[in-house]
């Protein structure tokens, strides 16, 4: 190799550095973290965080957003129900960031950071090469990894040791659901669909730091961080000023409200059926078709998903998969075959199970879940009953 080649080849990877590395911010420029309010679906009932980089001399105002996801990735809906979908960190100007709230009313606020103007660019160089096509995506978790999460991760591997969170939460001790369901309104069937879904690992008490999954936590917890001994936050200010919409919706569209009149339904049914000595397919079609379709979604989310929150699912023990195997039996005649008052008998002791294990605190159930213990252990109880019948012969 000549000297003229090593030359143009040192100068080329020496440019070529150069252009990696995201250009120093000035004297003037900002970070922030942006904190916005919940919204009225689901996806959107949390909140959600965001950094904010602005420098006025270089005409910066960018969004850097770790939320975001393609909704064009093959096989979309298989890797999002299998926790295998990938999310994005994102850059887009904070107009058009802010626009789409706006639209949706929900509020905006922003914390900025009182960090040196080395700080700041060590911030942004790290959310630069986030950025960067190979380092943008990740995956994601709803309780340990989401946009959330990241922001005291970002903070915290740009600033080092020099980072500390106080924990000014020490009279708390929220579980991960009661986390949740603090966003949710609880006769809902959002809230209903979360407990359904997510298993006894979410009952375990939630450090401090952990509360961060939440924006609002994330929001808290940097008014009490300290940079160097000195808060980390200036001040704050708020963007948007739109207050929640009612969520709570009627009644009459609750889940207490309908699986209340299933259960005076099967009541009602279960009763005729007595007094007249007979059996009702379609009510017990319902119920078998119901718990078992159930049963088999909690099961594929416990162990055939990457999601985490959905491991040890005890709704099992009612919402039982198996409860599809009778529906051939239940469909054919009047009886169950023989095994079918001992199968009963098992139902009703997986329900006794389900009450002790909401009592001891093992995992905590949706309250909506007490009237369909009741629908469930009346129905198997004339069941049992009424099979027994046939198999003794009496009337």
């Amino acid at each position: 190799m000549t000297p003229k080649h090593f030359i143009f080849l040192l100068f080329y990877f020496v440019g070529i550095s150069l252009y990696s590395q995201a250009e120093p911010l000035s004297e003037k420029a900002i970070i922030s973290v942006i904190t916005c309010g919940p919204g009225t679906e689901l996806y959107s009932s949390f909140g959600h965080s965001a950094f904010r980089v602005q420098d006025s001399e270089k005409g910066i105002d960018w969004i850097y957003n770790y939320g975001t996801f393609n909704f064009n990735t093959p096989n979309f809906y298989g890797k999002f129900a299998r926790g295998k979908l990938l999310y994005s960190l994102s850059k887009q100007r904070f107009a058009n960031f802010l626009y789409a709230y706006e639209l949706e009313n929900r509020w905006v606020k922003e914390q900025l950071l009182d960090i040196s103007a080395q700080d700041k660019n060590e911030i942004f160089s790290f959310l630069e090469n986030n950025y960067k096509p190979q380092n943008r995506d990740y995956k994601y978790d709803f309780l340990l990894e989401n946009c959330s999460t990241k922001i005291p991760e970002v903070l915290s591997a740009a600033l080092g040791n020099d980072i500390v969170y106080v924990n000014y939460l020490q009279d708390q001790n929220y579980t991960f659901r009661d986390l949740i369901q603090q966003k949710l309104v609880r006769n809902s069937w959002s809230s209903f669909g979360i407990d359904l879904a997510l298993g006894a690992v979410i009952d375990r008490e939630a450090a401090y730091q952990e509360y961060m999954f939440l924006p609002d936590y994330v929001f808290a917890q940097l008014e009490n961080t300290l940079l160097n001994e000195k808060p980390l936050v200036e001040r704050e200010r708020t963007i948007l000023d739109y207050q929640l919409q009612n969520r709570g919706g009627f009644f009459t569209s609750s889940p207490m409200f309908w699986f209340g009149l299933l259960f005076l339904f099967t009541a009602t049914i279960t009763f005729i059926d007595y007094r007249n000595k007979v059996r009702s397919k379609v009510m017990d079609i319902i119920l078998f078709l119901l718990t078992g379709l159930t049963g088999c979604l909690i099961v594929f989310l416990w162990f055939f998903t990457d999601h985490t929150a959905t491991a040890l699912n005890l709704n099992v023990f009612w919402a039982f998969p198996l409860n599809l195997v009778p529906l051939y039996y239940l469909l054919r005649g009047d009886r169950l075959p023989n095994w079918g008052i001992p199968y009963l008998i098992c139902l009703l002791i997986f329900l006794a199970i389900t009450v002790l294990i909401w009592i001891l605190g093992i995992q905590l159930f949706s309250p909506i879940l007490a009237i369909i213990l009741a629908t469930l252990g009346l129905r198997y109880g004339f069941l049992l009953y009424h099979n027994r019948k046939i198999v003794t012969g009496t009337k």
